[in-house]
């Protein structure tokens, strides 16, 4: 840390009372408990997404009111760091005016969290694409909606779980089912299908190559590799996994059972889960407590039918 940025931080402002605290946290503002007075400031990215204009004036409100320094969240949101709880509303004024809002905190739908999806060469889905989209249907239509418990999204262009989207409350994955053409398989001893598969879901067995349909995990890998045509079929989609979470309680999600193929059914199944912890979910209990409670099977129908 800086001299500047040590001298910022030392210099002691009126404690702020516990309702202070609990107040400008619910703006995104985070008590540094080895302070008295001092706060992180939470910025609002779209998965991690900002511009160059926006970098610069969170690059200047951090010279201007806190450290100069800006801190990455888990969630893909930035913060700026040591600001003083004198400036908090001054700070936040300041973002406003330029088009950027704080919060990420509290009983709500939590900012969407996406990995690169069609940027990286594994990535099925257009993943900021969609993530936008809930960006401003859930985290910024949702904001005045209070749930039991915060609402974790994350979204995956691939089964590689990069941003590990089945830990997640709600977690989408992107998806390539494969329909193999059994008619053209030649049974090759070098299978390029098995070959390229990573998670060894295909072999060759009586001369036709099969596929484990528990192991495979629908990465689209094998698309094409057959010379002889067998892998030329897909179908394309998103798997929904719910009741997910991590910390210090650890659930791995469940996938929903059906492959969803249509973007807009994906989203409102999202809706539909946000609703059903919002209606039915316990004070206090995260949604995987929920899932667990009214019965996986229950929740499901809840979602698809």
């Amino acid at each position: 840390m800086s001299e500047n940025a040590v001298n910022k931080v030392s210099k002691q402002g009126n404690k702020p009372s516990q309702d202070d605290i609990k107040r400008v946290k619910a703006l995104g503002c985070l008590w540094d408990k080895r302070t008295d007075d001092v706060f992180n400031v939470r910025v609002i990215t779209k998965n991690g997404k900002i511009t160059a204009d926006e970098m610069q004036s969170i690059t200047e409100a951090a010279k201007r009111f806190g450290t100069g320094e800006i801190a990455m969240t888990t969630r893909l949101t930035l913060e700026i760091q040591g600001v003083h709880y004198e400036d908090i509303d001054s700070i936040i004024e300041f973002l406003a005016d330029r088009g950027l809002e704080t919060g990420g905190t509290g009983a709500l739908v939590r900012p969407v969290v996406s990995c690169k999806g069609t940027t990286c060469q594994y990535g099925l889905i257009d993943t900021y694409s969609l993530s936008e989209k809930m960006h401003e249907r859930f985290y910024k239509g949702f904001h005045n909606t209070p749930l039991p418990h915060k609402f974790k999204i994350a979204v995956g262009g691939c089964p590689n779980n990069c941003v590990k989207p089945n830990l997640n409350d709600l977690g989408i994955v992107g998806q390539r089912v494969p329909k193999f053409d059994l008619s053209k398989c030649r049974g090759c001893k070098v299978c390029q299908i098995e070959k390229n598969c990573p998670v060894k879901a295909a072999s060759v067995k009586d001369g036709k190559v099969n596929l484990d349909g528990d192991v495979c995990t629908s990465c689209g890998r094998c698309k094409n590799k057959c010379p002889f045509g067998v892998t030329e079929e897909y179908t394309n989609g998103y798997k929904i996994y719910i009741g997910g979470r991590w910390g210090k309680k650890f659930a791995h999600g469940k996938p929903l059972v059906k492959l969803f193929t249509d973007e807009n059914e994906v989203l409102d199944t999202v809706e539909k889960a946000i609703l059903l912890f919002k209606d039915e979910g316990e004070k206090g209990e995260r949604f995987a407590d929920t899932v667990n409670r009214l019965g996986f099977e229950y929740v499901e129908e809840k979602l698809i039918k």
